[in-house]
């Protein structure tokens, strides 16, 4: 048996192919299938079966095509609902990949419908499992995503008591050296305290992870409900898509037109504006948003743009915009896109560098929009009377700034703030001063 793990290090998203004797299972693949047919040339190995843990909701995965295009069925829990064609795989399930067996168990808490799945080798030992969104390396997955979306609802609540028996009754009775492979790794926003480490075992983690530590179920639920991140717009999006099934990932994005000139008027539609944060700075057009293509695009994409919402895409040259449509069909996001131009300069408002130095003595003389997430706020307020907006309610909260005096935008690096000073140098007067604080928050 081998195991090879592949990583989307945008997404912090691992997906898997299990290789036995000639024949591959995928579980909970990306969207662009190329990848794992290039993996299945190279190992002459047939794609037999793809699993997915659960309806994903920070990405959109390619389950549907790889069955279209290369017929392997798919494997999902009967709880999903899923609408494709599938079998059905529950508790103690068992299905072949040459010599290997891959068990099901039923494992609710980050999703009602979320499944794992144990890789048997032929003499019957447990040597992996396939965690999900259930058990991540130090953590485990949020339960606060599905009280609106997917075939089955339920309260987060409910769902953190049932991650409580999911990990102790099933998970941690597995044999500790059977190697722990998780779905995604640090920076997804699935869990609120991933390792940076891609894989694990059994022992590892009950000897280090706070998730399988001895706790009551009251304990652990309020500990679990506590600080998780913030919910983008596009995750309850993409959980339908993948209970429906994704359109095919090359189809699908080869009618976005990539144009070199860009005319002078747009339909109203907002523009996200990919180019650096210095260049956008010196010209930019009304009604756009500075989401750099050098940073967490797709995350940041889906946050601040609605599911359904049409918009322009700006990119420096051709490659990059092509990497960047592809970015965006990651989470479901390409037939929102109206056109995308090629664009290196243009002649429109500008936004001035500020003063730090004066800005440091002055702070009573400026509005401060902090923009950072609740949770880095409350564990490090930087300016006293800073204005909390988070990036993501951003556009829907803007009036709720005072334009009385000049507005200085900062979250806690400088990628964020670019986007939000974007945003609202655009939903102001022209009169009104707005300053991106930048890098420089971190001499604060």
């Amino acid at each position: 048996m081998e195991i090879i793990q592949i990583e989307d290090k945008n997404l912090a998203h691992y997906s898997y192919a299990v290789i036995s004797e000639g024949e591959m299972a995928l579980i909970d693949p990306a969207r662009n299938p190329q990848p794992y047919y290039d993996l299945s040339n190279q190992h002459y190995a047939k794609i037999t079966l793809v699993i997915e843990t659960h309806p994903h909701a920070d990405f959109v995965s390619s389950h549907l095509e790889i069955h279209k295009t290369k017929g392997a069925p798919i494997y999902v829990s009967k709880l999903l609902g899923a609408e494709y064609p599938h079998q059905c795989f529950d508790e103690g399930d068992i299905i072949k990949v040459g010599k290997v067996s891959l068990k099901a168990l039923n494992t609710p808490g980050h999703s009602p419908d979320s499944i794992c799945i144990i890789a048997i080798d032929e003499e019957g030992n447990y040597k992996a499992v396939f965690t999900g969104d259930t058990l991540f390396i130090g953590d485990c997955g949020r339960p606060d995503l599905r009280e609106s979306a997917g075939a089955l609802t339920r309260k987060r609540e409910m769902l953190a008591k049932e991650m409580y028996y999911s990990l102790r009754g099933k998970l941690m009775t597995l044999p500790e050296n059977v190697q722990v492979y998780p779905a995604h790794g640090a920076g997804s926003l699935c869990g609120k305290g991933l390792s940076e480490k891609n894989t694990s075992t059994i022992g590892i983690e009950k000897a280090s992870n706070w998730c399988l530590q001895e706790m009551n179920e009251e304990d652990f639920v309020k500990s679990l409900l506590e600080n998780q991140p913030f919910v983008p717009k596009y995750f309850s999006f993409d959980v339908a898509l993948n209970k429906r099934g994704a359109d095919n990932f090359l189809e699908s994005i080869q009618g976005i037109q990539i144009n070199e000139d860009m005319p002078s008027q747009l339909k109203n539609y907002i523009i996200v504006d990919t180019r650096t944060e210095s260049k956008y700075k010196k010209g930019f057009m009304k009604n756009s948003v500075n989401l750099m293509a050098d940073g967490p695009f797709e995350t940041w994409l889906g946050s601040i743009v609605a599911p359904g919402e049409r918009f322009y895409l700006i990119g420096e040259n051709t490659d990059v915009l092509r990497s960047l449509i592809e970015r965006a069909a990651k989470i479901g996001y390409e037939q929102q896109i109206e056109t995308a131009f090629v664009v290196s300069k243009i002649d429109g408002e500008k936004i001035s560098e500020p003063d730090v130095e004066y800005f440091r003595d002055s702070l009573k003389n400026f509005t401060i929009v902090d923009i950072r997430n609740p949770t880095e706020v409350e564990e490090k307020k930087i300016f006293r009377d800073g204005i909390n907006i988070p990036l993501f309610e951003l556009r829907e909260r803007i009036s709720e700034i005072p334009t009385d005096k000049p507005i200085v935008v900062h979250c806690a690096s400088g990628y964020r703030s670019a986007a939000a000073t974007s945003i609202i140098k655009n939903s102001m007067s022209s009169g009104t001063e707005v300053f991106d604080l930048g890098e420089a928050v971190k001499t604060f």
